[in-house]
């Protein structure tokens, strides 16, 4: 008896699906249809995005229940009977920078070095002078349209940072403390104040979101508006740039390459726009010499010149203080690099690196609690130090929030907050 094989009988073919009827302007494949709405989707909020939506409101409460209180107790004029007008507490420092660039722009009456006007505004990169001029044209008041700039720029920016923390620590809700970090640090009247803070925010966290997701066009763009906002731009066009290189050949990217050098084309065009006025191609690093001391110092001399200014007793009590959080400030920055470097997260080190290096190798450290703000790698390292060990969420709030309220005091009464 021979052994036949068995073979089994043809299924039957599954019914034609009618093609779906063609939309005006052409047939559109369903499959594109789903990936392009999901794809316009991600610029919309969802309901995780609206609880930190909802979280950022409550932190802009309490930010103008401050504001209120400030007017009162903290008048400029000692003994009045009347509080300060309610936007007047932001009205501080280098927002008359900003408001005189948006006004009058960068050479008045076609001054230049050594002739009326000049005040080394040109310091400050056009990015925020022109937004701000643009809103004006909606909203008259001056400081009430800067103030409308940062508030709906922080709210991308918190939506943003969120979303990148889900990219790192996906499913442990550690966005909302990601972002509950950034909006209680010491420093964060400076994301409602009308200063660059949260429109580069608001540029910078999407395009590294948008690095992550490997699109580099939109990275690039973004990057470059981020860059024509603060010099920082350029840090974290290197950054990108090496993101770039270091998955490029992953996964065939190659072709996109050129994109990683046009965040460069926005300080291009404004040196060159500055050399027109001054003669200077780097009219805008020079302004930051004469006016806040930037020149060129060794990392230790920087430091050691930070110190006397916190603990030499050559300061007024305020002064000093500010210089001993430049000094703590520093020091954080130095030991997320560190972490980073052995987390081997190279891009995010490489920004945070840049940023030291320009913020530490001036005559004295400036501004660096004020950049805090923009590292967005150590807020996403906070909340995951916070989820391993759930003590840590209290005791950064009982130290945070006390230092936010003695430097929102300090900006708002118009001391120097750095």
């Amino acid at each position: 008896m021979t052994e036949e094989a068995v073979v089994p009988p043809p299924r039957a073919a599954a019914p034609e699906r009618p093609a779906p009827p063609p939309r005006a302007g052409g047939v559109v494949r369903p499959s594109r249809a789903r990936s392009a709405f999901a794809g316009r989707r991600r610029f919309f909020p969802g309901p995780a995005d609206r609880e930190i939506l909802w979280l950022y409101l409550l932190t802009r409460t309490a930010i103008w229940i401050t504001v209120h209180c400030t007017g009162w107790l903290f008048p400029a004029a000692p003994r009045t009977r009347h509080a300060a007008p309610a936007l007047a507490p932001f009205e501080q420092w280098d927002w008359g920078h900003y408001l005189h660039i948006a006004r009058e722009g960068y050479f008045p009456g076609g001054g230049g070095p050594g002739l009326a006007g000049w005040d080394n505004r040109e310091a400050f990169f056009p990015g925020f002078p022109l937004v701000l001029r643009a809103v004006h044209a909606v909203v008259p008041h001056w400081t009430a349209a800067g103030l409308l700039i940062s508030f709906l720029a922080g709210a991308v920016a918190v939506v943003a940072l969120a979303r990148i923390a889900r990219l790192y620590l996906p499913g442990t809700h550690a966005d909302r403390r990601t972002v509950l970090f950034l909006l209680l640090s010491p420093c964060t009247i400076f994301l409602a104040a009308g200063y660059t803070e949260a429109l580069f925010l608001a540029l910078a966290l999407p395009a590294w979101l948008a690095a992550q997701r490997r699109n580099w066009p939109l990275a690039a763009v973004l990057t470059a508006l981020a860059t024509t906002v603060r010099v920082s731009g350029l840090f974290l066009a290197a950054a990108i740039g090496l993101h770039f290189l270091l998955t490029a050949r992953t996964h065939r990217d190659g072709r996109r390459l050129p994109w990683t050098v046009l965040p460069a084309l926005p300080a291009v065009l404004y040196s060159w726009y500055l050399h027109a006025h001054t003669g200077d191609w780097m009219a805008w690093k020079h302004a930051q010499e004469r006016g806040w001391h930037r020149a060129f110092h060794a990392p230790w001399e920087a430091w050691g010149n930070t110190w006397t200014g916190a603990f030499g007793d050559v300061q007024a009590t305020g002064y000093a203080f500010m210089f001993q959080a430049e000094l703590a400030a520093m020091l954080v920055g130095l030991l997320l690099l560190g972490l980073l470097v052995r987390q081997r997260r190279w891009p995010e080190a490489f920004y945070i690196g840049l940023s030291l290096w320009a913020l530490g190798t001036s005559y004295w450290y400036m501004s660096i609690p004020r950049a805090t703000l923009l590292w967005w790698p150590l807020w996403i390292n906070l909340a995951a130090w916070s989820l391993r060990h759930p003590r840590f969420k209290g005791i950064y709030l009982s130290l945070a929030c006390p230092l936010a309220a003695v430097f929102a005091l300090t900006f708002l009464s118009g001391r120097w907050a750095g």
